[in-house]
């Protein structure tokens, strides 16, 4: 007996965040990729980055795409969400031009995959 309740558990359906399905969630997404798109020249005029529109998309693009393989709607949502609180941080000018230009240059140094640089480096 003990089995069935352990399977009540685990089909157990959960409230959704914003979205009830994945139509409702991908325009959401859209929407949020279209208000970066449209507050590209701010950025660039308000921060006084040195990059060009176009490297600018691009960035925005390759967040975009980093998250494209999520499928649960409910993580959708919390991206979207927080998508919405980043750009609401620039809009407000709450971000400053070295909280942008981090999104250039991480600051984790990638490991050195070959020999010589696993030894120079003084990683086993």
């Amino acid at each position: 007996m003990s089995g069935s309740g352990s399977i009540k558990t685990a089909c157990k359906t959960v409230r959704p965040l914003m979205s009830s399905d994945f139509c409702e969630a991908r325009r959401r997404v859209l929407s949020l990729y279209r208000a970066f798109y449209r507050y590209i020249p701010y950025i660039i005029k308000y921060f006084d980055i040195p990059k060009t529109e176009e490297d600018v998309r691009w960035k925005i693009r390759e967040h975009f795409y980093k998250n494209a393989c999520v499928t649960d709607v409910r993580v959708i949502d919390l991206l979207v969400i927080k998508g919405n609180m980043e750009l609401k941080e620039i809009t407000r000018q709450w971000q400053q031009k070295g909280h942008i230009m981090a999104h250039w240059n991480p600051s984790a140094e990638p490991k050195p995959c070959d020999f010589l640089g696993k030894f120079f480096a003084g990683i086993d």
